[in-house]
C-alpha cells in the first residue's frame, strides 16, 4: 500500500540514531528531494516504459512488484546503524529515499491505469474500484496516523527499535499491497492494434501535443498537492489557535468523509465527472472561506476542514477515470492510448505541486516578517498565516474550477466509446489470435 507514508517521521528517527537531526535531515533529504524533483521531467519516461511493456504477466501488472521494493527500501532507510560514520549514514539514507520516491513510487504512479483497464472492462467496474476500493486504504491510513505516533513513543526508543517498528509496518503492508498482483490478472487488450506493435517516443509527443484534456487534470492535481503540502496547519494552530495539540481534532473529521465513498457510484451514474469535480471544488472553496473567518473558533475550523476534505473527494476518486477518458480520446483520434504516459503526466503535476507548496509557505511567511524566535509575532506574519490557511488556496481552487469548465471531452464520450469499441471488434475479427493476450 503506497498510501501509508512513514518518511515524514524521519526527523524524529534521525535525532535518535544519527544525532544532529536537523543538519543530517537537510544533508540527507535536501539532495534527495532535489533528485526526486529532478526525476519529475522524466516521469513521462516511466509511463513510456510501462506503455511499451509486454510480458506474460501483462503490461501494468509486473510493476506491482515496486510495492515490495518501496517498503523494503523504506525499512532499510530506517535501519542505518549508529556505528556507521556520518557520511555513510547520510549516503545510505539518501540512496534509500531516492529509491523509494524517485524510482518505485514513480513507477507505481505510471502503472495503475494501465493495469486497471486491462483487468476490468466496464466504466462501472472502474468507478467501483476507485470508490469502494479506496475505502480500505483510507481507513488504513487513518488508523496509521493515530497509531504510529503512539507506537513510536513505545518502541522507537533506539536504533533497533526504529528498525523493528518500521519492519512491523512494512512487511504486512507490502504483502497486502501485492494481493492485487496475486489475485487479479490482465485479461484483455484494449487497443485495436497488434500487441506486438511497439510504442515510440513519437507517440508520446503526439499525445502531449494533441490531448489538452490531460493538462486540465494536471492543473487540478498540481493545485490539490500544492495546498495539501503547504504544511501551514502547524503555523496556524501555533499562532492563531494558540494550541498546536488541537490540530489533531481536524483529522477526526476525515472519518466522516467515508460514507461519501459508498454513495459515490450511484451519484456518478446521474451526474458527469466534470460537474461532480466542479461541485467538489466549490465545496472546498466554501470550507476555505470559513477558515478565513474562523480565527481560533474550533467549531468553525472543524466545519471548514470537513467541507474542504469532502470537496476533495470527487477529484481524488475520479482522477483515474479522467485519465481513462483521455486514453479513450487518444485512441479515438488515431493515437495510441498511452495510459501509462498520461498517468505519469499527472504524477509529474503531483510532484511539482507538492514541492512548490512546501517552498511557497516558507517564502511567503518569510517575506511577511515571520521570526520563530520573536517574543511577539508581527501582525503582517499573522495575517499571512491566515491567508495561507484560507484565501490563497481558495484563489488557486478558483483557477481549477475555471480550468475544469474546459473539460468538454466527457460530452463526446458515449460516441467515443462506441467508435472505439467498433474499431476493436473489427480488429479482433481480422486478428482473433490477439484476443485476451
Amino acid at each position: 500500500m503506497k498510501e501509508i507514508n512513514v518518511v515524514p517521521y524521519r526527523l524524529a528517527q534521525l535525532s535518535g540514531i544519527v544525532h544532529g537531526a536537523c543538519g543530517m535531515d537537510s544533508w540527507c533529504f535536501g539532495p534527495g528531494k532535489k533528485l526526486y524533483m529532478s526525476t519529475s521531467p522524466y516521469e513521462k519516461e516511466a509511463g513510456f516504459i510501462v506503455d511499451r511493456t509486454h510480458t506474460k504477466w501483462g503490461k501494468g501488472r509486473p510493476y506491482e512488484w515496486c510495492i515490495v521494493g518501496m517498503w523494503l527500501c523504506t525499512w532499510l532507510m530506517f535501519s542505518a546503524s549508529p556505528e556507521w560514520s556520518g557520511v555513510i549514514k547520510g549516503a545510505w539514507i539518501f540512496c534509500m529515499y531516492c529509491l523509494v520516491n524517485a524510482v518505485f513510487y514513480t513507477m507505481l504512479n505510471a502503472n495503475g491505469n494501465v493495469y486497471m483497464v486491462r483487468a476490468f472492462k466496464t466504466q462501472d467496474e472502474y468507478v467501483a474500484l476507485n470508490t469502494y476500493g479506496g475505502i480500505i486504504p483510507m481507513l488504513t491510513a487513518f488508523a496509521f496516523n493515530i497509531a504510529f505516533p503512539v507506537a513510536m513513543a513505545k518502541i522507537a526508543t533506539s536504533p533497533a527499535g526504529w528498525s523493528r517498528l518500521v519492519a512491523v509496518i512494512a512487511v504486512p503492508l507490502a504483502a497486502f499491497g501485492m494481493l492485487r498482483f496475486l489475485t487479479i490478472k490482465e485479461t484483455h487488450e484494449v487497443e485495436a492494434v497488434s500487441a506486438t506493435e511497439k510504442i515510440s517516443l513519437k507517440d508520446v509527443g503526439m499525445i502531449l501535443k494533441h490531448n489538452r484534456y490531460i493538462y486540465i487534470l494536471a492543473i487540478a492535481t498540481l493545485v490539490m498537492n500544492f495546498v495539501t503540502n503547504m504544511g501551514i496547519n502547524t503555523y496556524y494552530f501555533t499562532y492563531i489557535v494558540g494550541n498546536v495539540g488541537l490540530m489533531g481534532a481536524l483529522s477526526v473529521v476525515q472519518i466522516v468523509i467515508i460514507p461519501l465513498m459508498f454513495v459515490f457510484p450511484p451519484i456518478i451514474r446521474k451526474f458527469s465527472k466534470q460537474k461532480l469535480i466542479m461541485a467538489g471544488i466549490l465545496t472546498t472553496c466554501v470550507g476555505l472561506f470559513i477558515n478565513f473567518i474562523a480565527g481560533s473558533n474550533m467549531t468553525l475550523l472543524m466545519i471548514g476542514a470537513l467541507l474542504q476534505n469532502a470537496g476533495a473527494v470527487p477529484i481524488s476518486m475520479l482522477a483515474s477515470l479522467l485519465i481513462v477518458d483521455c486514453a479513450e480520446y487518444n485512441e479515438w483520434k488515431g493515437m495510441r492510448r498511452m495510459e501509462g504516459t498520461l498517468g505519469s503526466v499527472n504524477g509529474f503535476a503531483s510532484k511539482v505541486g507538492g514541492s512548490l507548496g512546501t517552498a511557497f509557505v516558507g517564502i511567503m511567511i518569510g517575506l511577511a516578517g515571520y521570526d520563530a524566535s520573536a517574543a511577539v509575532m508581527p501582525d503582517s506574519a499573522i495575517l499571512m498565516i491566515r491567508l495561507l490557511y484560507s484565501l490563497i488556496p481558495l484563489a488557486l481552487y478558483v483557477v481549477v474550477f475555471i480550468a475544469m469548465g474546459f473539460y468538454k471531452v466527457e460530452k463526446d464520450m458515449p460516441q467515443i466509446l462506441k467508435d472505439n469499441e467498433e474499431r476493436r471488434a473489427a480488429y479482433l475479427a481480422e486478428h482473433p489470435e490477439t484476443e485476451n493476450k
